[in-house]
């Protein structure tokens, strides 16, 4: 397992890969894909590129509530896997479950559910509105 953590100079990087029971606390975000040329993928974390794509947004917000949540390590599918390495990915494909069931922390980021101006809006008003986006997220 290969996580992820945000270094000093802010820039997303790779951790040692963990095997075993030495795997430290972490974070797991599970999120709808966007188009394939605006993810975030392995090649990108690695060569330090990247930000400018829409699905950085989203890997940006899962290292922020990590860090929130007191985690410096956190794990994103798109990019956290070497796709172009079939050994990697039939060892993520078949520990998948394994890795979410160990996560001190799974945040969601559904892309297509937002609320306009929620500071302003009542608490119903809050509640109806994210159910009715929640409802017809993809």
């Amino acid at each position: 397992m290969r996580l992820l953590q945000i270094g000093q100079d802010g820039e997303l990087k790779f951790t040692r890969r963990f095997a075993g029971g030495d795997v430290p606390q972490y974070a797991i975000l599970s999120h709808t894909w966007g188009p394939d040329d605006e993810e975030v993928v392995f090649k990108d974390v690695e060569n330090g590129t990247g930000m400018n794509k829409a699905g950085y947004s989203k890997i940006r917000f899962c290292a922020d509530q990590a860090s929130r949540d007191g985690l410096k390590h956190f794990w994103v599918d798109s990019c956290c896997i070497d796709k172009s390495d079939s050994v990697e990915l039939s060892e993520a494909i078949n520990s998948m479950f394994r890795w979410y069931s160990n996560a001190a922390r799974c945040y969601v980021y559904l892309s297509d559910v937002s609320i306009d101006n929620p500071e302003e809006a009542s608490e119903l008003k809050l509640q109806y509105e994210w159910g009715k986006n929640f409802k017809n997220s993809r």
